[in-house]
């Protein structure tokens, strides 16, 4: 993954031929303990959602993400080495939980730069990577899901992950629109630009 600073990233995978990557409540949380560890010393992270198969999330490249780190004697950008050392872990314990063994997830992590030239696809990315689990129907309003960063949004939850300054500030987001601007529907042409 090549990164620039100071640009938006939508960052997703999923699970090898489509397969549940979260099985049980806690899988969830260890994930995020792993996003903790591996991902949020060299990014802002602007929003994120796990969902059953898959995950996104959206990021904020600074010069901690352009950084490089020496891996068996090969310079290597130390976000891309993160996403490395966070599936893998979390590969193995699932592995372990599950007596299984083999790749969880697909073999390439997608990034797709999201340009700030225009908020709009910024939002846009913001809005889809937290419906989600509505369209899944997964849940009936967007808040029931606690695996994403809508709650945070919202002020029901504390999120650890986001920094929403940011994210308003990035994203030039107004907190008092944002319940109702998160339900607009999202054109697939639209969706063309963030995925």
């Amino acid at each position: 993954m090549q990164f620039s600073q100071t640009d938006l990233y939508h960052v997703y995978n999923r699970g090898n031929n489509q397969q549940r990557i979260f099985f049980r409540p806690e899988n969830f949380s260890y994930f995020l303990e792993k996003v903790k560890k591996y991902l949020l010393p060299y990014c802002d992270m602007i929003a994120w959602c796990l969902m059953p198969t898959h995950f996104h999330f959206l990021v904020n490249a600074d010069n901690r993400t352009l950084e490089l780190k020496k891996v068996a004697g090969q310079e290597r950008n130390i976000f891309s080495e993160g996403i490395r050392n966070l599936l893998s872990s979390y590969t193995q314990a699932i592995n372990k939980q599950n007596k299984t063994t083999g790749s969880l997830f697909q073999q390439n992590t997608k990034s797709k730069s999201i340009s700030q030239g225009s908020n709009l696809y910024d939002r846009i990315c913001l809005h889809y990577i937290h419906q989600n689990p509505l369209k899944a129907n997964l849940v009936r309003k967007m808040e029931d899901w606690e695996y994403s960063s809508f709650r945070g949004y919202c002020g029901l939850d504390i999120d650890k992950l986001c920094n929403k300054e940011t994210a308003i500030q990035l994203l030039n987001l107004d907190l008092n629109n944002f319940y109702e601007e998160s339900y607009r529907v999202i054109s697939d042409g639209d969706i063309g630009y963030i995925l």
